[in-house]
């Protein structure tokens, strides 16, 4: 199923105009809802956030935030990365991932990582199959959500490109 349909799937930046189709991917895909600064570091981030279409639908996005780490070094913090339920496993959470990946490794910046609700076993062994690795749990992360836990998954790159 998955391999012949990934050619359908298209990427394309997040900006003011198309603003609206990432914030109704966000209502439809995650427990909790988002502020102006979400958005504006999603469009400030360029590359690093894409919105995925499916035979010109709208059915999946990343949004990253650019961070200045200890030394100066920047790393990259992806804040959201989910695809519709009836588009999963279609090879679109992998196009998008590792577009970031490979912007990362273009960029010379070598750490990743993100926060995972610690029930979302889907999405951490996703994660994990691209080499991030749980290194933090944080308790009482989620507000308003049951359980409220996060793990903080994270990946270091190293200089090479990764592999497709």
């Amino acid at each position: 199923m998955g391999a012949g349909r990934e050619m359908e799937v298209s990427l394309d930046g997040v900006r003011d105009k198309n603003m609206m189709q990432l914030k109704k991917l966000n209502t439809a895909i995650f427990p909790v809802r988002y502020n102006d600064k979400y958005y504006s570091d999603a469009i400030s981030s360029g590359d690093f956030s894409k919105l995925a279409y499916y035979s010109d639908i709208c059915v999946g996005s990343i949004a990253c935030r650019l961070e200045k780490a200890e030394g100066g070094a920047v790393r990259v913090y992806i804040m959201t990365l989910g695809v519709l339920a009836p588009y999963r496993r279609l090879g679109i959470g992998k196009k998008l991932l590792t577009h970031v990946l490979h912007l990362c490794a273009k960029q010379n910046i070598s750490d990743i990582y993100l926060h995972v609700q610690t029930n979302n076993d889907d999405a951490i062994g996703f994660y994990k199959k691209y080499g991030f690795e749980i290194t933090e749990t944080i308790q009482n992360y989620y507000g308003n959500i049951t359980p409220p836990d996060c793990y903080v998954l994270t990946k270091t790159l190293s200089s090479a490109a990764p592999k497709k």
